[in-house]
């Protein structure tokens, strides 16, 4: 089988970290993709696993310099993957999970045609804002602008190939699971004769 990329995408607050830490541990198979940002490391955040932490300078030179392979401004801080650790990914076979917004998962599609973009979203909106609330992260001025956000993020669900809604962390995985288990049984990712060792 070929690499499998796999996009996921949500709203601030839906949960996607939880879930891509649950779905990354699950398997040795599974590898995460570490995204640079500007932004200020929030409770539980280790620098190295969930985000490698630098400067805006530091942000733009990479731009500058041509090491992303993407990268956006959401909520005012610069988020971007890294180029040299996806190829190295890439070339070894495995499933790599990206954790990035919807700007970015749409840069991914045009580079990487075999990439699976996957949505998450929360069951409501009302819903989203007792999340964000609950995160206890933002005042009440930044949690309408996320909802906001979120508005206007939910228009590109149709530009991913699937879409699953997060009522429950367990299910979610579950369904990644088994839209990994699917994508791998893909004819297009085959990299050998279907034949090979079966007759």
């Amino acid at each position: 089988m070929t690499s499998l990329l796999l996009v996921i995408s949500a709203p601030s607050g839906t949960g996607k970290t939880t879930v891509c830490d649950r779905l990354i541990s699950s398997s040795p198979d599974i590898t995460y993709s570490i995204s640079f940002t500007t932004r200020a490391p929030r409770a539980g955040e280790i620098e190295g696993k969930h985000y490698q932490f630098v400067s805006e300078e530091r942000f733009k030179t990479l731009i500058r310099q041509g090491e992303l392979v993407e990268w956006a401004i959401v909520h005012g801080n610069y988020y971007g993957t890294p180029r040299a650790p996806l190829e190295v990914s890439l070339s070894q076979r495995k499933v790599l999970v990206m954790d990035i917004d919807v700007q970015g998962g749409i840069q991914i599609r045009d580079k990487y045609k075999e990439s699976v973009l996957i949505f998450i979203i929360p069951p409501s909106l009302e819903e989203l804002k007792l999340r964000l609330q609950h995160r206890k992260t933002d005042d009440e001025e930044t949690i309408n602008k996320r909802l906001l956000g979120a508005k206007e993020e939910l228009k590109y669900a149709s530009c991913y190939d699937y879409y699953l809604v997060n009522h429950q962390i367990d299910e979610t995985v579950n369904k990644l699971k088994a839209i990994i288990a699917a994508e791998k049984c893909n004819i297009n990712r085959m990299v050998f004769d279907i034949w090979d060792g079966v007759i």
